[in-house]
């Protein structure tokens, strides 16, 4: 069965996106969506970087949340900036985050935190993983930056991933 569908979850996740998007559950809505679920993990095994082994469930389910929060925190953040201030007093920089983390699936989740955040993007790694640069919209203090990532971002993934 794991040769068939090698990430379960991926699958179900295209399965019901495929539907959702079709807004139908016919015969050849139902048909496709499943071809599509079995299809993609197959074709895409390859690009993926390693197994992943989630540890400790309780950290990710906390880590989702403090994501979602600073996610609504940071649309508000960039929205009144970009009303409320003249584009010379944004303060817009690259920083360098020093890692810890070395997994790539750890690494791949950070990215997309990043990229999701509004006000941030995820810029580039360095090749031995230990360095990570990213934009920031507006940045007060960039210490104070680095130690949010590290602390909210880097050392729960550090525990899901690495643990």
């Amino acid at each position: 069965m794991k040769r068939l569908i090698p990430s379960p979850p991926l699958s179900v996740a295209l399965f019901i996106v495929w539907l959702l998007l079709n807004q139908s559950v016919e015969a050849s809505t139902l048909v496709s969506g499943v071809l599509l679920a079995i299809a993609v993990p197959l074709l895409t095994k390859s690009l993926r970087p390693a197994t992943v082994r989630m540890r400790r469930p309780g950290v990710a389910l906390r880590l989702w949340l403090v994501v979602l929060y600073d996610m609504s925190h940071s649309v508000f953040a960039v929205t009144r900036a970009l009303l409320s201030r003249r584009s010379e007093h944004i303060q817009s920089k690259f920083v360098s985050v020093p890692l810890d983390m070395r997994d790539p699936n750890g690494l791949a989740m950070l990215a997309m935190i990043m990229c999701l955040t509004p006000g941030t993007a995820w810029g580039e790694v360095a090749f031995d993983r230990s360095v990570l640069l990213i934009h920031v919209f507006d940045l007060e203090d960039e210490a104070a930056f680095i130690a949010q990532i590290k602390t909210r971002y880097e050392r729960p993934l550090m525990e899901i991933f690495e643990s």
